[in-house]
Order: C-alpha cells, then structure tokens, then sequence
C-alpha cells in the first residue's frame, strides 16, 4: 500500500478592535482599513475556518520533495473553489445575455459549457468533487438566419399598404407582444430541412475543394 505526504490547513482569523475619530462610518471603516499598526491583533480560533488539503507528495515525510500528485477538488478550500469558478459563470453568463439581447440562439458549445458550469457549482457548494469533462466536446453550429422582429414590423407596415385583406388595420394596431408570440410560433413550426440540407451540401463541397486545395489539386 502506498504512503503519502499530505499538508492540510486551515485558516484562522486575525482581528483588533480600535478607535477612531471620524465623520462617517464609512470614513472609520476606511482609516481602519488602512491602519497598519496590528501590534495588538488577537486570533480567533473559535471562528477558525475547514481543513483543506494543500498539497499531496508520494512517500512518507516527502513534503516538498517527493513527487507532487494533483489534490481532488473537493478537498480544496471551498471559498477558493467558489472565487475560481466565479469567473468562468460571469463570463459565461454574459454570453447567454448577449444572446438574448441580440434575439439569437446561443451556439450549441457555449451551452454546453454553461450546463458543465452550472454542474461544477452544484458540487461546490456540496462538498463534492468536479464532474468529470464530457469526452467530447459538441461539434460547432452555424445560424444560417435569424428571425428579426424589428424586421417583421417593417414587414407588416409594407404588407397593409399593398394587402386589401388588411386595409382596417394600421401597422400600429399590431402590438410588439403580437410580433414577439408570432416569430414564436413560426421558428417552431416552420419547417427549413430542405434550406439546411442545401447548405450542408454547399459546405461540404467547399470543405472538399479546400481539402483539394491544399494537397496540390
């Protein structure tokens, strides 16, 4: 059975209590921020923080010396863990927003990465180890058209001026609600198999010449 050197730590508090002369609390608070005299600090060790694992070494007594093996995640501390995985969900999220605000679907990549995101947060805040990476990551797609509800209203504008079907109605009387549920309703409904089709065909092709391109042909 292999022996292993492992250092675990934990965190305790350092505080002092002094006094200050000042006009606002938010002035006290920053002159104490900014004191560096800690000749009277004290430690906390009833609010001392978890045990968390900060190094593993092969072999006995090898801190530092023997070879390094890789901590599991679940044993690292959980507010570092939190501080880490908090950049890459802002990021993420900004994404997805920008998205939405641009009415577009968001790629298929980045929502996977999302749903992983979310499920690495999930074990973080239970104590629990990352999940494991997909093995493969989900081919790229490509929006061949979007669907514009700021260009349907032009649409409707045109279509009561040449359309007697709809000559009662002003292209104000159709609500932005009205535009939003019909796009809606066609995206789901509307069927493009043949348009995509087509288009995976041309980029094929284009792929092929390119691939003949290259090899001289």
């Amino acid at each position: 059975m292999p022996a292993y050197t492992v250092e675990t730590t934990y965190r305790v508090p350092v505080y002092r209590q002094r006094t200050y002369e000042a006009a606002t609390p938010a002035e006290a608070c920053r002159r104490a921020i900014e004191d560096d005299d800690w000749s009277n600090d004290k430690l906390d060790y009833e609010a001392a923080g978890e045990t968390y694992v900060t190094g593993i070494w092969l072999g006995a007594d090898a801190a530092y010396s023997g070879d390094t093996v890789p901590v599991p995640s679940h044993f690292d501390e959980t507010i570092q863990r939190k501080a880490a995985h908090f950049e890459v969900l802002f990021g993420l999220l900004k994404i997805v927003i920008a998205d939405e605000v641009a009415q577009r679907r968001t790629d298929a990549y980045w929502l996977a990465r999302a749903s992983a995101a979310v499920a690495k947060a999930e074990a973080i805040l239970a104590g629990a180890r990352d999940p494991d990476e997909p093995v493969t990551a989900p081919r790229p797609r490509h929006v061949l058209a979007q669907l514009q509800e700021d260009r349907v209203r032009d649409q409707i504008a045109a279509i009561v001026e040449t359309d007697a079907e709809f000559a009662s109605l002003s292209p104000g009387a159709v609500s932005d609600a009205d535009i939003h549920s019909a796009c809606v309703s066609v995206a789901a409904n509307i069927d493009l198999s043949e348009e995509v089709g087509a288009a995976e065909f041309r980029a094929a092709l284009a792929a092929l010449r390119a691939a003949k391109q290259a090899d001289g042909g």
